[in-house]
């Protein structure tokens, strides 16, 4: 077993500012201070500024996306329900259910079964609300109000000018 002593420190190492690093591979001493760059900083401030605005929209209120949906789903049934009106000249009558869903009357066949609502805590403002989607190309201004039980609060409606497609609108 070879124990060298330590050898004494050089006049030269005790004065380098970096005198408690030692050389590179090649021999040198290393100048300056080590660290990070501004640039390489900045970078990781934008990618942890990204990583938190993906966070941010990820984690959206799951209430408002549900109700939208729903009533985007509706308005997209309830102008199928018109067309087919129409392309029949039978008029089409919507309306909620108590249970927890919705009807046509009118459609033939399962096209007029009950349909629940995506969302088990979606329901109608007033508990029941009725449409005419009459053959005629011109209907009534109508509107049905979707809320969500969990947060009475939000609501948005399905409404037409009796001209225009049913769109949906969101409520104060």
């Amino acid at each position: 077993m070879n124990l060298a002593r330590p050898r004494p420190a050089d006049a030269a190492d005790l004065a380098s500012p970096g005198r408690w690093r030692r050389p590179t591979p090649g021999g040198k001493p290393r100048s300056g201070i080590g660290g990070f760059t501004l640039v390489e900083l900045l970078v990781v401030l934008a990618i942890m500024a990204l990583a938190t605005a993906g966070v941010g929209l990820a984690l959206r209120d799951s209430g408002a996306t549900l109700l939208q949906r729903e009533g985007e789903r509706l308005a997209a049934q309830l102008e199928v329900a018109r067309a087919q009106s129409r392309a029949s000249g039978v008029p089409v009558r919507w309306r909620s259910d108590a249970a927890g869903g919705f009807l046509f009357d009118g459609l033939p066949g399962a096209t007029g079964a009950r349909r629940p609502w995506l969302d088990g805590s979606t329901g109608v403002r007033g508990g029941s609300a009725s449409l005419w989607l009459g053959p005629e190309p011109l209907i009534g201004a109508q509107q049905v109000v979707l809320v969500n039980q969990g947060q009475p609060g939000r609501a948005v409606a399905v409404a037409t000018d009796g001209l225009r497609p049913f769109a949906v609108q969101a409520l104060p």
